[in-house]
């Protein structure tokens, strides 16, 4: 049990909107019930119901960064600008403690016809601050801002991604004590995206932050806990990694159908070398001190998985450059990853395709075979067995617990039918490690430093 005390707490919440059809029966739900309640008749609704929200529960600790995904009207922003003030809900209670730093619709808060410098001090003034405390944070704001001279003209005439650096400029110089972030990162530039990375990992060391987006990546990478809205209800909340997985699979259900089961005719190719797999780190033995040994673990067909069925992955595994299997292998060695598979149905334009993630399920590097077949795509035969070569130096990694996701699709990289997708298809297990600074090291091949 977390012994923080709690930033945000949301108990039943509910949203609910009258939704008419012409303005004629927005007049008569306000004038004909009331007349039917006199003369004894049961009231009669001229509306429909539409419930944004619907017996939303949870707590959010002090300290804590919290995601919420969801589909576009699953009524993340609803539950976001509830928890801001913005909006009243219909039933149930928000309780937030600290002060509340917004960044919901773009440009929300702003007068379009006044200055950047006069929104500054507007919003501000909102968030609690007084003006001496705005003067003296006002160049600090500027220059996180970074728009030169247009902070003293109009914001209606600001780009997109000016708006969202004056706004988050000003959410970063409040002294808030949680922030509350819907999708505004979305249409900043990169550098400045790295720039409201950098701040938002400071925070996360003290504040508490609650974010909707679409990146599922910032998601996992980002945030301690992840809450998966659909049509205004929790459908699951708990460890990013495993919500994120569920939501991306009732995605692909939602576009091509629901998953079939892929636990039957798993037909793993026959490999006829007798010593595989083969530790690749006895070619390496004390030729250095700071070696990445890698442990492999075996392809784990019954790991969780979906897809539509028309392929499925029948094995995975990691070799060396002569094709054999490997059971451990050497950080910045020339590796192989097979991914092979069988077609239930006839194929056109068969893709495969890998990622691989750390424990946290955060994108380390991936790559298909999309590009490859541009110009030829791979048609399949049903009943037919076909398969991926992906050739590599393995990356240097710090030590910790890895996993390779493999799929095969069918379409191309941005149109595609899922057929099958095997999370943690193969673990592996870092053990050593050299200097490894980041998410994954680059094998040097020379290193110098000297006085010219």
């Amino acid at each position: 049990m977390c012994s923080e005390p709690v930033a945000i707490r949301v108990e039943n919440l509910d949203k609910g909107y009258q939704i008419y059809k012409t303005p004629r029966d927005r007049l008569k739900q306000f004038v004909l019930p009331r007349l039917q309640r006199l003369v004894g008749r049961p009231p009669k609704a001229y509306h429909e119901e539409f419930w944004a929200l619907k017996d939303i529960s949870f707590e959010v600790r002090r300290g804590e960064t919290v995601g919420i995904i969801g589909r576009n009207g699953a009524g993340k922003s609803t539950l976001l600008q509830i928890i801001c003030g913005t909006l009243t809900p219909t039933a149930g209670t928000v309780e937030t403690n600290g002060r509340v730093a917004a960044l919901l619709e773009l440009g929300s808060g702003f007068n379009p016809d006044f200055s950047g410098r006069e929104n500054v001090y507007m919003n501000a003034a909102l968030l609690g601050l007084d003006k001496a405390a705005i003067d003296a944070r006002f160049d600090a704001i500027a220059a996180f801002a970074d728009i030169g001279e247009f902070i003293d003209q109009p914001v209606k005439t600001y780009s997109s991604g000016m708006y969202v650096r004056l706004a988050f400029a000003v959410i970063a110089h409040v002294d808030a004590d949680i922030l509350v972030i819907d999708e505004a990162l979305a249409v900043g530039d990169a550098f400045f995206v790295q720039k409201c990375m950098r701040f938002l990992r400071r925070f996360m060391e003290t504040g508490t932050i609650i974010f909707v987006s679409h990146d599922t990546g910032s998601v996992t990478n980002l945030c301690r806990t992840a809450i998966w809205l659909d049509k205004g209800r929790i459908l699951r909340q708990g460890v990013p990694k495993d919500v994120v997985a569920k939501y991306l699979e009732a995605c692909y259900a939602l576009q091509q159908g629901d998953s079939v089961d892929h636990s039957t005719d798993m037909l793993a190719p026959v490999f006829e070398d007798p010593e595989w797999p083969r530790d690749m780190r006895q070619d390496f033995i004390n030729s250095s001190p700071l070696r990445n040994d890698i442990q492999l673990f075996t392809f784990r067909p019954d790991a969780e998985q979906f897809g539509k069925g028309g392929a499925m992955v029948t094995c995975v595994q990691l070799t060396d450059q002569h094709e054999k299997a490997l059971s451990w292998v050497v950080g910045g060695e020339m590796v192989i990853l097979k991914i092979y598979c069988k077609a239930r149905e006839a194929l056109k334009g068969a893709i495969i395709g890998f990622m691989v993630k750390d424990r946290l399920g955060q994108a380390i590097f991936a790559d298909n075979t999309y590009l490859m077949t541009l110009d030829n795509p791979l048609h399949v035969p049903a009943g037919k067995d076909y398969h991926a070569h992906f050739a590599f130096r393995m990356p240097l990694m710090p030590p910790g617990d890895y996993a390779i996701t493999a799929s095969t699709a069918e379409g191309s990289q941005n149109v595609h039918i899922q057929h099958h997708l095997i999370h943690e298809a193969i673990i592996f297990k870092v053990h050593s490690s050299a200097v490894c600074f980041g998410l994954i090291g680059v094998p040097m091949k020379d290193i110098r430093i000297q006085v010219a």
